[in-house]
């Protein structure tokens, strides 16, 4: 077991605090792995094997018929004696009401109680009923860069190769910890997100017309890194003679984001100082659902190094945005407390440093500014706007 002690950090800090720690991300991310290192984390800490409670609630395992009182029974028979309980339930969404139970586990029992999931019954709109105010959320993505080189250690390829090999495979674990080939990778991630798709969004909101919601995610998946709006979808699928409401592509936009398919990154305009509500841009959970969608396109690197960029940007605790300063365009504006830092991302220097640059400078303010880059001759600092590779951006806390 390879660890991910960003993670772990993080159920360090909320060990013991009376609140459910719940671990949500898209499948095969690693919730499971994660929870595993919680328990040797555990035990190493001293906790008797007998008061950690591991429970997976697969669908393989349990029937899909369990109720939240079962659930709660078979908890409660293992809790023999005297003293705190650690509760590590994974996968909980396939329990239906399992907030119920969890709530009477916190309330009534000595408990410290951590959950993971993969769909909306995770989100909090639909856990405040019963643990509102009393849970923290943890989200969990894949695999950061430099985690993916934790995982390729023993690699003999150098930090840039393994840079490129990261940007075209991804960073689910399952296909980092293999020596794949670029067709077997890509079918290992197509597997991943025909589950998503089957068992958290079209089997729970029944969706009749599974070829048009296809479509409206290749769509997605082909703009990734681009604003555009429902109304757009809508436009586009008429000029292809279909036919979906606005409503309805508001309604896919929302069920693939609960299913952490998508996430949503919004414009901020930084002269009104408030966040627009139009013409977002969407972001995949991991580089390999484009390419196992739409293939591998050398073109398409552009687009996923914001990708990348903006899942770091998250793992590292920021509110992201686009910026929006008038008719100009910033790729990142990332606010963490009282920290911001503004970037820009492009493939190659110095054909397109003259508007990365540009854009930047105009901003009048003394946060800093980066234009981060694949370009390996590139890097240096102009007029105070510090030109980063890629790899060294992942790999330094500092920026």
């Amino acid at each position: 077991m390879i660890d991910r002690p960003q993670y772990l950090k993080a159920l360090r800090t909320y060990r013991d605090v009376p609140l459910v720690k719940i671990l949500a991300g898209i499948r095969r991310c690693g919730k499971s792995t994660i929870l595993e290192m919680l328990k040797a984390d555990l035990l190493k800490d001293g906790i008797r094997e007998n008061h950690i409670i591991f429970m997976r609630y697969t669908s393989e395992e349990f029937d899909d018929g369990m109720t939240a009182k079962d659930m709660y029974q078979s908890i409660k028979m293992r809790m023999t004696d005297r003293g705190r309980y650690y509760l590590l339930l994974d996968e909980i969404q396939e329990v239906e009401g399992w907030e119920k139970a969890v709530n009477s586990l916190l309330e009534d029992e000595d408990t410290d109680i951590y959950v993971t999931g993969s769909n909306s019954r995770l989100m909090s709109s639909e856990i405040s009923t019963y643990l509102s105010g009393r849970y923290v959320s943890i989200p969990i993505y894949t695999l950061s860069f430099a985690e993916y080189l934790d995982f390729k250690k023993d690699s003999s390829l150098s930090v840039r190769q393994q840079l490129n090999e990261y940007l075209r495979f991804g960073g689910f674990p399952i296909i980092a910890l293999g020596n794949f080939d670029e067709r077997s990778a890509y079918q290992i991630a197509e597997g991943i997100y025909n589950s998503v798709i089957t068992n958290d969004i079209t089997r729970r909101h029944s969706i009749m017309n599974y070829d048009l919601f296809n479509r409206v995610v290749k769509f997605i998946v082909e703009n990734v890194g681009k604003t555009f709006s429902a109304n757009a979808i809508v436009k586009f699928l008429k000029s292809e003679g279909r036919s979906l409401s606005v409503e309805a592509v508001y309604n896919y936009l929302e069920w693939l984001e609960k299913a952490f398919v998508i996430y949503r990154c919004q414009r901020y305009d930084l002269n009104g100082k408030s966040v627009l509500k139009t013409q977002e841009k969407f972001y995949l959970a991991d580089a390999s659902l484009k390419y196992c969608i739409m293939g591998f396109n050398p073109k398409s690197i552009a687009a996923m190094l914001e990708n990348v960029m903006y899942f770091e940007l998250k793992r590292r605790g920021y509110e992201v945005h686009i910026g929006k300063n008038e008719t100009k365009e910033i790729d990142f504006v990332a606010v963490r407390r009282d920290e911001r830092i503004y970037i820009q991302v492009c493939r190659n220097m110095p054909d397109e440093s003259d508007r990365e640059v540009a854009n930047l400078l105009e901003i009048r303010d003394h946060y800093p500014k980066y234009v981060v880059t694949l370009d390996e001759l590139a890097c240096g600092n102009i007029n105070g706007i510090k030109i980063v590779h890629m790899a060294d951006f992942l790999l330094c806390n500092d920026y």
